[in-house]
């Protein structure tokens, strides 16, 4: 199971919170301008081309833009995505 929620939205960022169980992985995609995520519970991977990064909770990653990416839970895990409002992203990949 992978879900993203809506929380609030500012005048120039926006938030969602991710959810993933242990394996579920988010589709690899790139985006236009970078991010920030929050682990809050559990931990993930955010893998890249050139590296893996293992993140635990309390840990906050800034994800460049234009970069192939993707998240898997490793287990379970609960995150808050910061990102610009105008972010666009990219499945295409």
């Amino acid at each position: 199971m992978r879900k993203t929620v809506d929380l609030l939205d500012g005048a120039v960022l926006m938030t969602k919170r991710m959810e993933g169980t242990d394996g579920a992985e988010f589709p690899k995609h790139t985006a236009s301008l970078e991010s920030a995520l929050v682990i809050l519970e559990g931990s993930c991977t955010i893998a890249f081309p050139d590296a893996v990064h293992e993140l635990r909770p309390g840990d906050t990653f800034l994800v460049p833009a234009n970069v192939v990416h993707h998240v898997v839970g490793t287990p379970d895990f609960q995150a808050i995505h910061i990102m610009p409002k105008n972010i666009r992203f990219d499945f295409t990949v």
